[in-house]
């Protein structure tokens, strides 16, 4: 449970604890240095990346594993023209975002669908998520970077119990298997 008086790193820090006591194997994640992440931001045009944003691509921001599978996310991935995509999905949509071209842009479905910070909100240690969809628009969707991260967290309970019911049926382990840690006896 968090504490009010928990800084953003610390409430995303217990969130992977969480995750990772649930079985997600801790290695199959990699985290950037705050070197990748000035990097990612510089190419993006941001000066400040927030503390909960930072936290989490420390943990994560190379490779994410189960975390955001399918999505495009982390330090290679989330470049200056995946960051283009994202303010042109607003073009001509109505959108509550106060600084959109400042935007920091977190992931990337699909050339369709984006996790981004506002522009305006970049000096907050934990700001809000939107989600931006070409043609529909963009809505907050998370109250802040610790709410989207758990949000997004896989659930390795659900994926530990498929596993055992694809071994007992004889069936062979999805790739994704080699992320999961197996249940203690």
């Amino acid at each position: 449970m968090n504490h009010p008086t928990d800084t953003p790193s610390e409430r995303i820090d217990a969130i992977f604890e969480r995750v990772c006591a649930n079985g997600l194997r801790r290695g199959s994640v990699v985290g950037a240095s705050d070197d990748q992440i000035d990097q990612m931001a510089a190419d993006q045009g941001v000066e400040h990346v927030p503390e909960a944003v930072r936290q989490v691509l420390r943990i994560m921001g190379v490779q994410s594993g189960l975390w955001l599978a399918g999505t495009a996310f982390g330090v290679g991935a989330m470049t200056a023209e995946r960051k283009r995509h994202a303010v042109a999905t607003l073009n001509g949509l109505g959108h509550e975002l106060a600084d959109p071209r400042g935007l920091l842009a977190l992931t990337a479905h699909q050339g369709y669908a984006y996790h981004v910070i506002d522009g305006a909100d970049l000096d907050q240690a934990d700001p809000p998520v939107w989600d931006v969809v070409e043609g529909e628009g963009a809505r907050k969707a998370w109250d802040s970077v610790t709410d989207w991260f758990a949000g997004t967290a896989p659930n390795v309970v659900d994926l530990r119990d498929m596993l055992e019911m694809m071994e007992e049926m004889g069936k062979q382990p999805p790739k994704w298997a080699e992320f999961v840690e197996p249940r203690q006896s």
